[in-house]
């Protein structure tokens, strides 16, 4: 396929802030690659806020796919059918007109690897019929479409119609045979701006098209905060956090909206690795309140994959790479590993892809029921964001 995204110099490279020139980054669902950033969509909440890079909005490429794909599966953290991986996930959306034949180079890529990789592919665009027939051409990679949808009418926060990505699902979720998998994923939910019933009733409905559903809040961080309150945006809270937010009453109102036949989870990972029928591949399954909503035959397939490590095994992952040698294991119980000594999020991420089992930094503490999310909105606990 032709490229049609410009290829940026070298000299407009140098010149981006440092997050935007990693083109491999490991975020908490997979490695992420990010070759292709700028996106006109223009979500308020958007987490290119974070990266310096709110005001590109016409897509450029920082190299070629191809280079892009061997940066990938070269890089420290890939694992062979191990890592998951996620495909322009940050800085554009994968199936803008320009950016869609370079994902489509990049899906090719992998699969011509013979790898058998989860691969997500998130998106609120527009997809097309014949997108069924190409996508099912792929023959080894575990292809999850994830469809971002929040129901939110503010055309401030959200100019592009929650429409077009609820229209998406259904039109790929159609074919009875395929093998790609998709998934609602329905976010950001924010009290007072789409969180009323008929907003959970209008998700509800939708989730009877998708192989599965994942529910999760809003990063508000700093950076987006300000763009709020720069811009006269209601402010959803009064807080930031490292984390997504997910007041304990929201959840309780997703919740009691669903039924035990519709697969809800609270985790990416949870809904993907249901959606292929196969044991999560971060181990959730030791935080036994995080799987409480989850199907019976995916709580057995989960237990039955679940291995807690030896602190030797740990260490000895962790030898792999000259950034984790410094991991000290502060704990191991079946809910999961808590360790320090590590330098950043990415070998955390790492580490519990490697495992299969989840991996906790002493740092930041996942406190019981708030599911790896913020306190705000929580009863009784001291905040750690």
């Amino acid at each position: 396929m032709a490229t049609r995204v410009a290829l940026l110099s070298r000299d407009q490279i140098d010149q981006l802030p440092e997050r935007a020139r990693e083109v491999v980054e490991y975020r908490k669902s997979g490695l992420s690659l990010n070759h292709i950033q700028g996106c006109p969509l223009d979500c308020a909440y958007c987490i290119r806020h974070t990266y310096g890079l709110w005001d590109q909005r016409v897509p450029r490429a920082l190299m070629s796919d191809a280079q892009a794909v061997e940066e990938l599966v070269a890089h420290r953290y890939f694992q062979p059918h191990v890592t998951p991986v996620q495909v322009f996930n940050r800085a554009t959306d994968p199936f803008l007109p320009v950016v869609r034949p370079h994902t489509f180079a990049v899906l090719e890529d992998l699969d011509e690897r013979e790898l058998t990789n989860h691969v997500l592919v998130i998106t609120r665009h527009q997809m097309k019929p014949e997108d069924v027939e190409w996508l099912n051409q792929l023959r080894h990679i575990k292809l999850t479409l994830l469809f971002t949808y929040s129901g939110i009418a503010n055309k401030e926060i959200e100019p592009y119609p929650s429409s077009v990505a609820a229209d998406s699902l259904k039109l790929m979720s159609r074919p009875a045979r395929r093998r790609y998998r998709t998934i609602l994923y329905w976010r950001p939910l924010v009290p007072g701006l789409n969180d009323s019933p008929e907003h959970l009733d209008a998700a509800y409905r939708l989730a009877q098209h998708a192989d599965a559903t994942v529910f999760t809040g809003l990063f508000y961080r700093d950076e987006i905060a300000d763009y709020y309150k720069g811009n006269g945006l209601p402010e959803p809270y009064e807080d930031t956090a490292r984390r997504k937010i997910v007041p304990e009453t929201l959840e309780e109102r997703v919740l009691a909206t669903f039924d035990a036949a519709t697969p809800l989870f609270r985790k990416t990972s949870c809904a993907v690795a249901y959606a292929h029928g196969l044991p999560d591949y971060n181990g959730h399954i030791g935080i036994p309140e995080l799987c409480d909503i989850c199907p019976l035959s995916q709580l057995e397939l989960c237990r039955n994959a679940h291995t807690q490590p030896s602190p030797e095994r740990l260490r000895d992952v962790a030898e792999r790479l000259p950034e984790t040698r410094g991991l000290v294991v502060m704990d191991i119980t079946e809910r999961a590993a808590v360790v320090s000594g590590l330098e950043s999020e990415q070998s955390r991420y790492y580490l519990q892809h490697a495992l299969g089992f989840q991996v906790h930094d002493v740092r930041h503490p996942h406190r019981e029921r708030r599911h790896g999310r913020a306190d705000i909105g929580w009863k009784g606990e001291k905040q750690d964001d």
